[in-house]
């Protein structure tokens, strides 16, 4: 019977493949009335149920409370209302039109009352950098605004808040203590460090005290490489949760052509609180390596074509190109050996130091200092100018060693550094160190994953 049934499918099968090739079309729509017919003997077979209008049915009522039955039409049609937030900064050109427009505020009434009153005309308009934040409706009319600052250093913060209440404005000045937070970042140069630190936006003030730190042992002016990387912990002084200024560096790393250097803030119980290595070496040296802060130079030590005599000649010195008034500082400690005017260089400081060391500042704007007085590192002098034989404003700067000129970058390199971290206050200095490790550590991470 298997055979017999085989044989049998096996000639049906070859007759259709015949017929197949022979009227495809005829054939295809016949397999599918055929599926189709399949289809329906199936679902008559699910149909053998019990029909559903034979089935009981049971009629279950219950009262449902709506949902609006406390609400008016008009309160179910209304949005909600909401606020909308927004931060900036205020800039020279501002008016209150222009400040409210250029923060989404539309409301005449707000700027009438800002062009009038007169804690708004004193502490804000006008006020170049403050942080302003507003809270207007959800159709940009105005709630409150607020400006925030710094006066002074006493780690207090203003606040002006000007509030709406019903149809008024009002005005009110506040003081309040700024909050000390801390904050991570890193980045690696392309160009210049400051390009570096824009790009991580990273505070001008926080690259100005990394090149401070290092300058003994990095120069920024000449040894930069593209590929240096740096690491800083430092501090933010934030008022309502908003960064106002940055603080202290706290720690820092910055590696120049492969080789790392790294500084760590210390304090050290009754004295004064300094920068060290991360072994407890301090980093103040006897002579800072510029006598400005951290700035474009125009030109090194060393030959250079003079532009007022036009020649090339001995340039005996730095010049460090620099707006006029920016202030001048002594490199050391020593004393004043002459203030006043001298030929060529105009308004001249001259500092006398320890060990036959003489410091030279010329072009002045103005001098601070007078003859005799005793004067400290850092501590300024005078300021910027154009005066005596200079083409624009700079300080033209000047080491001398036993009367020879000499390099002050490599003078400073060369002066030996303020005593370390003393014994006793050795395990508390590794504490603080293995901190601010495990933090620029972090940094790194966190640059590397942002290049990423």
């Amino acid at each position: 019977m298997i055979n017999g049934l085989t044989t049998a499918s096996k000639a049906l099968l070859e007759q259709l493949s015949r017929g197949l090739q022979q009227h495809p079309r005829r054939i295809t729509a016949a397999l599918a009335a055929l599926l189709l017919t399949g289809g329906g003997g199936a679902f008559a077979v699910a149909s053998l149920a019990p029909d559903a209008a034979d089935l009981p049915v049971r009629l279950i009522e219950q009262n449902v409370e709506s949902l609006a039955s406390q609400a008016t039409l008009a309160e179910l049609t209304d949005w909600p209302v909401f606020s909308l937030f927004r931060s900036d900064q205020l800039r020279s050109t501002d008016t209150a039109e222009s400040l409210l427009r250029r923060m989404g505020v539309a409301d005449p009434e707000a700027a009438a009352f800002l062009r009038r009153d007169p804690q708004v005309q004193q502490n804000l308009m006008g006020r170049t950098g403050r942080t302003v934040s507003i809270e207007t409706t959800d159709n940009h009319r105005l709630v409150r605004l607020t400006a925030r600052w710094v006066p002074d250093d006493s780690g207090q913060f203003k606040r002006l808040v000007i509030e709406k209440s019903g149809k008024e404005f009002s005005t009110r000045v506040e003081t309040a203590p700024m909050k000390v937070a801390t904050r991570l970042a890193g980045g690696v140069i392309q160009s210049s460090l400051f390009a570096a630190t824009d790009s991580a936006n990273i505070p001008d003030a926080v690259a100005v005290q990394m090149a401070e730190l290092f300058s003994g042992d990095v120069d920024f002016r000449r040894s930069l490489r593209k590929g240096d990387r740096f690491s800083v912990v430092y501090e933010t002084l934030e008022a309502d949760g908003e960064p106002l200024r940055s603080g202290r560096v706290l720690s820092a790393e910055f590696v120049n052509d492969g080789k790392a250097h790294q500084a760590v803030w210390f304090q050290e119980p009754g004295r004064n609180g300094a920068y060290f290595s991360l072994e407890g070496q301090s980093l103040r040296r006897a002579y800072l390596s510029s006598p400005l802060e951290f700035t474009r130079v125009s030109s090194g030590f060393g030959n250079r074509f003079h532009p007022i005599h036009q020649r090339t000649m001995a340039h005996l010195g730095t010049d460090y190109a620099a707006p006029s008034g920016t202030a001048v500082r002594t490199i050391g400690d020593g004393t004043v050996e002459f203030a006043g005017t001298q030929n060529g260089y105009g308004n001249v400081v001259f500092i006398k130091h320890r060990n036959q060391y003489v410091t030279v500042y010329a072009h002045l704007s103005r001098i601070d200092v007078r003859k005799g007085q005793s004067i400290s590192q850092g501590q300024t002098l005078g300021a910027v100018g154009a005066t005596g034989w200079a083409t624009g404003p700079h300080l033209h700067f000047e080491l001398r060693v036993n009367g020879q000129h000499q390099d002050p970058m490599t003078i400073a390199k060369q002066s030996e550094a303020a005593a370390p971290v003393a014994a006793a206050a050795r395990p508390a200095f590794q504490r603080v160190a293995a901190s601010m490790r495990l933090q620029l550590a972090s940094s790194a991470l966190i640059e590397q994953a942002s290049a990423e």
